[in-house]
């Protein structure tokens, strides 16, 4: 019997159990099967600069195993089931955004899924229009994303520091970088790639 084919892994079963995590690192402390993450055996999904999203089940309340391949059967669609697992992120998961000290804003869900509302465009469209503006957003940990109006340079500088002493201290980090979504065109994008 393939991994595929058990009650375990079966896609019926699990299919409404899948979550996308945003990662630059392959490797996760809460995941089940965290610590051995390798590009061979793992599907990974190219996301935005050098985020990727790689697929979970949540097998408890804070119980999550990493998808690999030999999980899934042969014929078994990747992007669709990326959009199955942004479906149930956007079922599931109670996002908040919450203030900071620094004067910017913050997401805040579960611990688990802070980086993966990276994945729900609607929240980011959403806030971009009532702050008229495109937004710069950086995601230091799995648990943390904090953005500011683009157009604020003293925000944006201190989002930059907040967002690399949040990386430094964080045990799952994500990124260093700034993402940048555009109000207009609704789209994340990596900061560098954008022309001032």
């Amino acid at each position: 019997m393939k991994k595929y084919e058990e009650e375990h892994y079966l896609l019926e079963n699990i299919k409404d159990k899948i979550y996308p995590w945003v990662k630059e690192e392959l490797r996760d402390i809460h995941a089940l099967n965290g610590k051995d993450i390798s590009e061979k055996d793992t599907p990974l999904i190219s996301f935005v600069g050098d985020l990727t999203v790689m697929l979970v089940i949540q097998r408890g309340e804070d119980a999550y195993e990493i998808i690999k391949d030999n999980m899934l059967p042969p014929d078994c669609d990747i992007e669709q089931l990326y959009y199955t697992a942004c479906e149930n992120l956007a079922k599931n998961v109670e996002y908040v955004i919450g203030h900071t000290w620094f004067g910017g804003m913050v997401i805040v869900a579960d611990g688990y899924h802070e980086a993966s509302s990276l994945c729900l465009k609607h929240i980011w469209d959403v806030c971009a229009q009532r702050l008229e503006d495109d937004l710069a957003i950086m995601v230091p940990s799995k648990d943390m994303v904090v953005f500011v109006p683009a157009g604020d340079e003293v925000k944006l500088q201190r989002l930059m520091e907040f967002g690399n002493e949040a990386y430094e201290r964080s045990q799952d980090r994500v990124s260093r970088n700034l993402l940048l979504f555009t109000r207009e065109g609704k789209e994340l994008l990596a900061y560098d790639k954008v022309q001032h």
